[in-house]
Order: C-alpha cells, then structure tokens, then sequence
C-alpha cells in the first residue's frame, strides 16, 4: 500500500492525464481516478514510461479518497454541467470536514458559486479554477486562475506555483484570483479575448492570402517574422507552423483541405452575453462569434456564392495590384491595432463584473498570468501589465499613454486595410469592429442624441440636454404634424 498521497484527481482525459502526470513531475505523488477505470491503468502505465513518477491508480472512489492524505484536496476535470455535480456526490460521499474540491473544467461561474455553498454545508471547501494552454500546457505548465475559498487555495498554493507555467521575468502563471466564481469568469473572458484574437489573425490570412496573393510558403515566412517582434505570441506562433505542414493524404498544404467550419464549446458565447448583461461594448469579441456562426452554415454559403457569382465580386480582386511587401507591414499593423481594441473590451469587461460582485480583481496581475503556459500567452501582455502597474484605475486600455501612441502610429495602416478589405469584397468583422469601437471611443460626440430623440418621440422616454440640468420630453409629434400643415 502507497503512503498517502499529497493530493487526488479525478478525470483522466487528455486535460486531466497531462495535469497529473505535470504534478507527480514537480514532486508530489498523487492518487488518480476516472470512472472508466481503463482510462486510471492508462494514466499509471504512462508515468512510469515518463520517468517513474509518483501517480497511484484507483479503480473505485472510496480507496481514491482513503489514499489521499488530511486536509484531503481533490481537483476534478470533466465535462462542464451535470458530469461536475454527479462527480462531486461520489467523491464527497467519502470526504470530511475541511477538505477541498476544485473544478478544473470550463465552468459556468454561477454554478461554482453555488457549488461552493453547497459544499459549505457539508463542511467542504471548494474552488473553480480556469486551466489554460490545451494538453500541452497542462502536461508542461498550464496558466491557472483559481477562485473561491482563500483557505483552500492556501493548502494547495505549494503545489500550484511550480505547476504553472514558468516566466522568467515574472514568475509562475497563477495568482488567487478572487471570491466566489471568479476564476472561472477570468477564464471565460481569456477564451472570449482568444475567440477575438483567432479570428483577427484569421482575416489577415485572408487579406494576404486573399488581396495579395500570398502561397502558403510566403504566409509561413510572413508569420514566422512577424513572431518575432510585437506580435510575438503563442497563436501567431502556431499559424506558422500551420502554413508549413504539407497535406500527407495528398498533394499541397494541409490548411488549404481544413473545412472552413469552426467548432465551440460555448465559452465565447457566455462571454458575449456576458458583456450584453453589463452593458460593455465587446465588437471584436461578439464579431468573432458571428463569424464562428456563419461558418457553420457552409452549404448556404456554397449556395449563395453560385447567386452572387455574377457580381463581378471575382473581378474586383482579380483586378487589385497591390505592393506585397506594403500590405504585409499594413496588415501587421492592424492586426496589433486591432488585437489593443479586443483585450481592452475583455478587461473592461472583467472589470465590471468585479465590480457587480465586489470581487476586487487586479487586471494587471491578471496579464501577468496570462503570459505563459495559456493560449492568449503573448509579449504584447507584458504591455497590459505595465499599464495597470502605471494606473490601477485606467478607465480603457486604449488612453493608456503607450498604447494610446501605438494606436495613432498605426491608425493609418490599420483604415488602409480596412478599406481595401471592404473593397475587395473580403469580410474582416473583427478588424472593422475593433476600428469601429476605437473611432466611438475617441469622439467627444456621437450620434446617440438622434436615438435618444427617436426614443423620446415614439415613446416618451425623455432626453437630458447639454446645456442644462434636468430631463425633458418634448411632443415631437405634434409639433411635426402643425409643420407640415
């Protein structure tokens, strides 16, 4: 019989199996259970050909939790929804007092905050903590956001340290993030911010590819560079890798056969009702979900291109002459541009929710985890982190003075492709949301005083005015009627 174990886990898919074996790597043995108990055999067999490590199988609940030593912490990772609830009644069934859960999965918020009152009643504690950076970074060096009980975070905080990703110049990807569901609202966000981030990497692939007739060999040179200065990033890192993998069921490059459908699992969509729920603008974050969802309807879109093909829409790129090497430097620009817009509406958006809870979150620590071991990691998050370090309080990141200087270097090539998209008939919504939200956000006035003025004529909402107190409704109606008398 093992001695007991420093901490358990429970769910052995590829997230799960990647995580325990990471744990067991940094020192501390650790007990391992899933419910189909081939997947706890697999997991066992794979840290002994990984170098021996410290993981014990168990093939029922009752031995997991026994084997586990006091305060007991558990972290689970299955399937957001009922899976979580029908595995905590099996695992709580043999836990005591003080000792912990966490949620490793891709959570609703809400339902860890209610998790965590039920647990409460039974004397456990519980914690939602986001995970991020795929199976790789789970087996590597994950960027952990853990929310919920203080407490059980601190029996665990040994632990998570040296299992998150490692940054050089600032330490391990995880902080305490917060009360309640914080750290699953963290994590949401980040794959909102993510949802945006591909989809603006995916329209300048299809500008370049698209308006200036990049090969694929051109575009695997153009983002291998390009990961090299500003925009060096995890995601820009692997669009070069993906340009340069060859098809091996055929002839030519693999990303040319992909079907152009995008999948989810939901995360993006939360964030986007998320923000509609707190009144924050998130353009470039709802403009890659609308994307998402018009890529689903692929056999509309074939249908639709058949109608459409007498246009004259093939013509109008046909006949574009563009300079390459100018367009690959625009496009660059107003990807970063563009990139500022989406992660200034994600933290405007974490920012109010922390505000409705009373959560008391700090973005600028936030951006530090965040740049390792997670998908979004990137240099450019070492900006966000220095900019709240300057003014915890900044309203937007966008008048933050670096980036605010940034963005007017780059405006310029940002509307040139923007207007050269549009022209040549090739969608980019991301982009254009992201230069939409920044041309609203920079303008003393917009055109809301002619909304409100519809509001208060069909419906009688009243208006405030600029040049005095008070609100006021005017009969517009009527006025109208005796003018056109």
């Amino acid at each position: 019989m093992a001695p007991p174990t420093r901490i358990g886990l429970a769910g052995l898919a590829v997230m799960g199996q990647n995580l325990a074996l990471n744990i067991a790597e940094k020192g501390f043995p650790i007990s391992v259970y899933n419910r189909t108990t081939s997947k706890v055999d697999e997991t066992v067999e794979r840290a002994k050909q990984e170098g021996d490590l410290p993981v014990y199988g168990f093939h029922d609940p009752e031995s997991f939790i026994q084997s586990i030593q006091k305060p007991r912490v558990v972290i689970m990772l299955v399937k957001a929804g009922s899976p979580v609830d029908q595995t905590i009644k099996t695992l709580s069934a043999y836990m005591e007092k003080g000792d912990c859960i966490i949620d490793g999965g891709n959570e609703w918020y809400e339902n860890t905050e209610r998790r965590e009152k039920e647990m409460s009643g039974l004397g456990l504690l519980y914690l939602g903590m986001g995970v991020s950076g795929g199976e790789e970074g789970a087996r590597n060096g994950p960027s952990l956001m853990p929310g919920g009980s203080f407490e059980s975070y601190k029996y665990i905080e040994d632990i998570l340290l040296k299992v998150a990703a490692q940054v050089p110049d600032s330490g391990p990807c995880v902080t305490y993030i917060g009360k309640g569901g914080s750290g699953n609202f963290v994590k949401m966000v980040h794959n909102g911010i993510e949802y945006g981030d591909m989809q603006l990497i995916a329209e300048a692939y299809d500008v370049l590819k698209s308006v200036g007739k990049l090969s694929n060999e051109e575009l695997h040179s153009v983002f291998s560079e390009w990961n090299k200065g500003e925009l060096l990033s995890f995601l820009i890192e692997i669009t070069a890798d993906i340009f340069g993998i060859k098809d091996d069921k055929g002839d030519g490059y693999l990303v040319d056969k992909v079907l152009d459908k995008t999948g989810m699992k939901g995360t993006g969509k939360w964030t986007v009702q998320q923000a509609a729920d707190l009144s924050v603008a998130a353009p470039t974050i709802a403009a890659s979900l609308d994307s998402r969802f018009l890529s689903g309807l692929k056999e509309e879109r074939v249908e639709a291109a058949k109608v459409f093909k007498s246009g004259g829409f093939d013509d109008i790129l046909t006949d574009q002459v563009v300079d390459k090497a100018k367009l690959i430097d625009d496009v660059r620009q107003a990807l970063y541009a563009s990139k500022i817009c989406s992660y200034a509406q994600g933290m405007n958006l974490i920012r109010a929710k922390s505000i409705e809870k009373g959560w008391d979150l700090k973005l600028g620590e936030l951006a530090r985890i965040w740049k390792g071991g997670c998908i979004i990691r990137a240099i450019f998050l070492d900006r966000i982190k220095k900019a709240y370090d300057r003014n915890p309080e900044l309203a937007n990141l966008l008048v933050d003075p670096e980036f605010a200087k940034e963005i007017i270097d780059r405006q310029s090539a940002w509307r040139r492709v923007v207007c050269l998209a549009i022209n040549s008939g090739i969608s980019t919504p991301g982009m254009s949301a992201s230069l939409a939200y920044f041309d609203t956000y920079r303008r003393e006035r917009v055109p809301a005083n002619l909304v409100q003025a519809q509001r208060d004529y069909f419906g009688a909402h009243t208006y405030e005015r600029v040049d005095m107190d008070g609100s006021f409704h005017t009969e517009w109606f009527k006025i109208a009627k005796n003018l056109k008398n």
